[in-house]
Parts: C-alpha cells; sequence; structure tokens
C-alpha cells in the first residue's frame, strides 16, 4: 500500500501509475482524504494505491518470515488464479507445516490472509498448499462426493458430509456441480458448516 497526493483523484492516480508502473485500470485505490485552502479555492486529495502484484509480493515475503521465524526454509511458487492467490509451498518439513488433519496450515492461510485483509482494507482471497497436500485432498474429497452423489441420485436419501473448510467445501460443489438430480447445500455454521447432498428431481 503506498500513499499519492494530488489536486484530484485523477492527478492523484496519474502519479500512481507512474511510480508503481502501472496502468490506471489495474490500480486500487481508496480516497483517505480531501482537503481545502481556508479559502477554497486549492484541493489536496490523498489515495491509498496497490496493484495486484504489491499484494503478491507482500503475501510472498509475510509467509516466508513467518515460516523463517519458526526455523525452516522453503521455496514458494504463486499464481493468481480464480481471483486467488494461490501458493504452492515446497519444504522437506510437511509434518510440522501441514499439522494434524492440515490444521497447522489452515491456521497459517487464516493468518497470512487476516494480515493481508488489514493491511490492504480489503478481502484478499489466499490459498497455501505443502507439497501438494491440498491438491491431493481435493481429488479425494471430488471422489468421494461423486459416490455420495451416485447413491443419493438411486437412494434419494439426503448425505451429510463431515464438516469442511471453505476451500474443501467448493472442492465438492465443483465436483458434482453437473451431476443429473442431485445438488450440495452448505449448512452450519463456523467449524460446523458442512455440505449435504440432496436429491433434487430435475
Amino acid at each position: 500500500m503506498k500513499y499519492f497526493v494530488g489536486k484530484s483523484v485523477e492527478e492523484a492516480l496519474e502519479k500512481a501509475s507512474e511510480e508503481l508502473n502501472s496502468p490506471i485500470e489495474d490500480i486500487t485505490y481508496e480516497v483517505v482524504s480531501e482537503t481545502k485552502s481556508m479559502l477554497g479555492l486549492k484541493k489536496k486529495v490523498q489515495i491509498a494505491a496497490y496493484t495486484e502484484a504489491m499484494v503478491i509480493e507482500f503475501v510472498q515475503n509475510y509467509l516466508i518470515d513467518v515460516i523463517q521465524a519458526l526455523g525452516l526454509e522453503v521455496e514458494l511458487s504463486t499464481k493468481y488464479e480464480d481471483g486467488f492467490i494461490r501458493i504452492k509451498i515446497s519444504t522437506n518439513h510437511n509434518s510440522i507445516l501441514i499439522g494434524k488433519n492440515g490444521r497447522t496450515l489452515q491456521a497459517l492461510n487464516q493468518i497470512v490472509r487476516c494480515v493481508a485483509n488489514f493491511v490492504f482494507k480489503k478481502r484478499i482471497r489466499i490459498l497455501l498448499d505443502i507439497n501438494d497436500y491440498k491438491e491431493e485432498k481435493y481429488a479425494k474429497l471430488a471422489a468421494l462426493a461423486k459416490r455420495e452423489a451416485i447413491k443419493v441420485s438411486k437412494t434419494k436419501i439426503t448425505a451429510v458430509l463431515d464438516p469442511m473448510t471453505a476451500d474443501e467445501r467448493r472442492a465438492i460443489h465443483n465436483a458434482i456441480a453437473n451431476f443429473k438430480n442431485v445438488k450440495t447445500v452448505s449448512e452450519g455454521e463456523g467449524k460446523n458448516r458442512h455440505i449435504t447432498i440432496v436429491y433434487e428431481e430435475n
């Protein structure tokens, strides 16, 4: 996040575009303050501005700092896809960073996301994965969802799945989005949020 001042929002954005070396349309900004002189003749506008690249750089650096504080070394691979900053972490310390049932990884993901949200005053969607742990879990969940969807379509009996994180629920939704006669519904709150697969006449 950087701050720029101009006589108008447009002028402040032009300064931001030049310094950040980015087209104005790729800059996210917020007007921080607008002031006028005593006579109301001169106006000064301050904006807070950033680019997608700045967010990614911040998230990467913060994540590395947190992990190195634990005495661990990692390599990161980052891409922006489908509205998410997706970071793949390569490390020899799987058990430490993933934790039991992925809880440490989920906590790390939440910490990084909350800090980024605070710094940029916007909801930043971040997904961390360690040595493809999440990708493999998504594949297993997709297979489970398809098996349950087939059962529901035959028996018309609702299937209730265990509570899952938001990204895992998304994997379930996507896996059976095109199935006939079934639909997925998210229910519950907080840690008890889960998916039910229900029969639906098409």
